[in-house]
């Protein structure tokens, strides 16, 4: 499926489940990883991923459009358009929109563990565990204004 017929596919769901006109870009975005699809304030597009066509198939994708599609209408229209308001919830509900799409295996990064680095205060002696290199040179203890080692 290309990002032409992901643009009609868009304009007709528009038009059947909200009544009003989609005018802006909708495409795959190949970048996505662990997102369905995003709607973009900024520019009004809609961004989708293509892997979850791919894995789930026409149906999951309509799901998707659809949850965008809400974003979209309510942030044109001035309405509450987060995932929090009462009114994105209500709209989702009303056109059978799912409000979370399903999780892909594989696509999430995991995050490595058991790389920290530890620091000391030479002053008062209080352990810091961080993942992030620190500059020694340039930061001190929260606690004393000590300066740090590491460990």
């Amino acid at each position: 499926m290309d990002d032409q017929k992901v643009q009609m596919i868009v304009e007709k769901l528009s038009m059947e489940y909200f009544q009003r006109p989609f005018v802006h870009n909708a495409y795959f975005n190949h970048r996505l990883r662990t997102t369905g699809g995003r709607y973009l304030t900024h520019t009004h597009d809609i961004e989708l991923n293509i892997k979850y066509y791919e894995e789930y198939g026409m149906d999951e994708l309509i799901g998707i459009i659809k949850h965008e599609l809400c974003h979209y209408h309510l942030h044109i229209q001035g309405k509450g358009y987060q995932h929090r308001d009462q009114d994105f919830k209500a709209l989702l509900k009303k056109v059978g929109a799912p409000r979370f799409c399903q999780p892909i295996e594989g696509l999430k990064q995991k995050r490595t563990t058991g790389s920290y680095r530890h620091y000391e205060c030479t002053d008062c002696g209080l352990h810091y565990k961080r993942r992030r290199k620190v500059d020694i040179n340039r930061y001190v203890c929260g606690k004393c204004k000590g300066r740090l080692q590491e460990k």
